[in-house]
């Protein structure tokens, strides 16, 4: 795999093999002059803690998550790799309104990837990646925020703990992604299901 590869392909090596096809697919490369869509609705996307609510609405303004709590939403998603890059741009169809998400993932060379959220990039988590019978898994092992011109490491005692799964759900794919803090427990999740093709980019 070259350096222009998806960083997914990269950082699993020959282990993407043992993802399903349809996710060997969805986190391979893909080609100039393509683009990944898929459509779907989240079962859920947000938080339940009213007390969190100013903290995500800062987050939600810099275009990092969705803030509040909602169930039903629909979406779209849009996967382009740019010179090893896999960019993605997320759109929530929330009943306040559209959000969009964007976030760019590059591999390191410790075999990890880091994921760049927001537009400027707002927040940064580095996973490691997994496969976990034919579906795949990162787990964050730090995360970053920037504030400013100042950019801050979490220690680790204060950092959320990030999960993100994708499998594949018959002919659909599913995901679902949980952040926890410590001492606290479940701070912000969505889970929902969709449809994925790979299409020349018009």
């Amino acid at each position: 795999m070259t350096d222009a590869g998806s960083p997914y392909a990269r950082a699993l090596g020959d282990r993407i093999a043992e993802l399903s096809p349809a996710l060997q697919r969805y986190f391979g490369t893909i080609p100039d002059g393509f683009v990944g869509r898929g459509e779907g609705v989240f079962d859920r996307v947000g938080s339940r803690r009213r007390v969190l609510a100013p903290l995500l609405r800062w987050f939600a303004d810099r275009g990092v998550v969705p803030a509040g709590w909602h169930e039903r939403v629909p979406f779209r998603i849009e996967n382009r790799t740019l010179d090893g890059v896999a960019v993605a741009v997320r759109r929530f169809d929330l009943p306040t309104g559209a959000f969009t998400m964007h976030d760019a993932v590059r591999a390191t060379p410790l075999g990890t990837v880091v994921d760049r959220v927001g537009r400027p990039p707002r927040v940064a988590v580095e996973f490691t990646v997994h496969v976990a019978g034919g579906a795949l898994e990162l787990h964050s092992v730090a995360v970053g925020i920037r504030l400013g011109r100042l950019q801050l490491r979490l220690p680790a005692w204060a950092a959320p703990r990030i999960r993100l799964r994708e499998r594949s759900a018959g002919d659909r794919q599913r995901v679902e992604f949980t952040m926890d803090l410590p001492l606290i427990g479940r701070v912000y999740e969505y889970a929902g299901t969709f449809d994925y093709r790979i299409e020349e980019d018009r």
